[in-house]
C-alpha cells in the first residue's frame, strides 16, 4: 500500500511516517512551519479522510470526519486554513474546498468545481484544476470565490500543479498516459514552455522554497514499468535534471516543504 515518506531535498535521508501497511495513503504536502504534514488516507469505501502528523512526535489527528472522498490538502501560508477536494462518490462531482487549520468549518467555494488547489504566496488566491475529460484547464478563485478565472489554454492538461514562491510562475503537467511533460509558465498562463526533457513521462510538479528548483515524478530510468517512478528535479531553466530516489516501487507525488 502507498505510504507518506520524507527526505531531505538531495535524496538522502528517507524515511517512512505512516504505519498502517493495508491502508492507502497519498496527497502529502508539508506545512508553512514545516513541523507537520497533511496527507489524505483511506478510511471506509467512499471514504477518504485527511490526517496532520506532527513531525516531531509522529502523532496523527484526524481532521475531517466521512465528507466524502477528500484529497490534496494543503495549508495556506499563514497556517490558518486548508485547502482541499471533495470528491461527491455518488455523482461524481468534484469541489474546491476550505476548513480551518484543525478541521473545524468546512466549506465549499460556492460553485467552484475541480480538484488539485494549491495556494498562492501570499494566501489570497487558490489555483486548481477544472473542466471536462478533454478539456482541463487551470483556473484562479479568490480565497473568499471571487473572480474566478481561467489562467492556461493548453490541451492535455492533468491537474497536480504548483505556484512559485515569488508569485510570478505556475508548473503544472499536460499529455497523454506515458507520454506527459512539465510545463512552467508565468502566473497568468502566458508564456508557456516544456521544462522536462521528453521521454520520462513526467508529470506532478512542486517548486523548491527559493524558486530556483522544480520536483516532480518521472521514469526516465523506468520507462513503462508500473512500479519504475522516481523522484527527480529539474533547474527551472530546464538544465541539471537529477534523480533523487532509487526504489523497486513507484515513489511519487513530491510536495515540497520550506
Amino acid at each position: 500500500m502507498d505510504q507518506i515518506c520524507i527526505m531531505n531535498a538531495d535524496g538522502s535521508g528517507m524515511r517512512r511516517l505512516t504505519t498502517e501497511d493495508d491502508i492507502r495513503h497519498y496527497y502529502a504536502s508539508l506545512a508553512p512551519d514545516g513541523q507537520s504534514v497533511l496527507y489524505s488516507a483511506f478510511r471506509e469505501q467512499n471514504v477518504y479522510e485527511i490526517y496532520s502528523l506532527d513531525l516531531n512526535d509522529g502523532s496523527v489527528d484526524r481532521l475531517t470526519n466521512r465528507l466524502g472522498v477528500l484529497n490534496a490538502p494543503e495549508i495556506s501560508p499563514d497556517g490558518a486554513s486548508i485547502t482541499f477536494t471533495r470528491g461527491n462518490p455518488t455523482n461524481g462531482i468534484l469541489q474546491i474546498m476550505v476548513m480551518d487549520r484543525n478541521g473545524d468549518n468546512a466549506r465549499n467555494i460556492p460553485q467552484v468545481f475541480g480538484w488539485d488547489p494549491t495556494w498562492s504566496p501570499d494566501g489570497k488566491q487558490i489555483l486548481f484544476a477544472s473542466g471536462s475529460e478533454q478539456n482541463v484547464q487551470l483556473f484562479i478563485v479568490n480565497r473568499n470565490g471571487g473572480d474566478v478565472r481561467q489562467v492556461t489554454n493548453f490541451p492535455g492538461i492533468r491537474g497536480r500543479s504548483d505556484w512559485s514562491p515569488d508569485g510570478q510562475s505556475i508548473v503544472t503537467y499536460s499529455g497523454p498516459a506515458w507520454n506527459r511533460e512539465v510545463y512552467i509558465m508565468n502566473a497568468d498562463g502566458s508564456n508557456v514552455r516544456q521544462l522536462t526533457p521528453r521521454g520520462g513521462n513526467s508529470q506532478g510538479p512542486s517548486f523548491s522554497p527559493d524558486g530556483k528548483w522544480v520536483a516532480f515524478t518521472a521514469y526516465f530510468d523506468k520507462y513503462r514499468d508500473d512500479h519504475g517512478c522516481e523522484i527527480y528535479i529539474i533547474r527551472t531553466d530546464g538544465t541539471d535534471l537529477r534523480r533523487l530516489t532509487n526504489n523497486d516501487y513507484c515513489d511519487y507525488q513530491p510536495r515540497w516543504g520550506p
